[in-house]
């Protein structure tokens, strides 16, 4: 097997599999602006340390058609025909806080891997990776602030 097919398969197996190697409890808050808008889709994505996708771990917003103003999580998720599998729900309202739950392996966290958001809202500009930052026991409980739509992305590792 080559080398890029077997990173995929094991960045796979980390994310889809994380019963069987040890994981911690993820959890993001994205707190969005008051931007004065519909609701907005946010994808949270991870990327490993080249930028490749490593898996979704969250859509806000129901309707697939709209998928494709998150522009950088579709482009970079397009293969993946499990990606939103149990990880969707409603739009996030502007000035609201949208809090998601993941269980990701040890092995991820402090390994070079990005979380992204890609945020998109009607009749307003899209904002791929609006927020890249990068999944370490530095940055857990550190607000970051997105470029448009997302006043502060915190996550916390348990």
């Amino acid at each position: 097997m080559s080398k890029p097919l077997l990173t995929i398969l094991a960045t796979a197996c980390a994310l889809t599999l994380p019963a069987l190697a040890h994981s911690r409890q993820v959890n993001l808050s994205v707190q969005l602006k008051n931007y004065g808008g519909d609701g907005a889709y946010l994808a949270a994505y991870l990327t490993d340390a080249k930028g490749a996708y490593a898996g979704t771990l969250w859509v806000a917003g129901g309707k697939a058609k709209y998928y494709k103003h998150l522009a950088d999580w579709n482009r970079l998720s397009a293969g993946d025909s499990k990606r939103l599998t149990g990880v969707t729900g409603a739009s996030v309202g502007a000035g609201r806080t949208l809090k998601v739950t993941a269980d990701l392996a040890d092995a991820l966290i402090d390994a070079g891997y990005e979380i992204h958001i890609d945020a998109a809202v009607e009749d307003k500009r899209d904002s791929p990776s609006e927020i890249r930052i990068p999944l370490s026991t530095a940055n857990a409980g550190k607000p970051q602030a997105g470029k448009q739509y997302i006043q502060a992305l915190t996550y916390q590792l348990q």
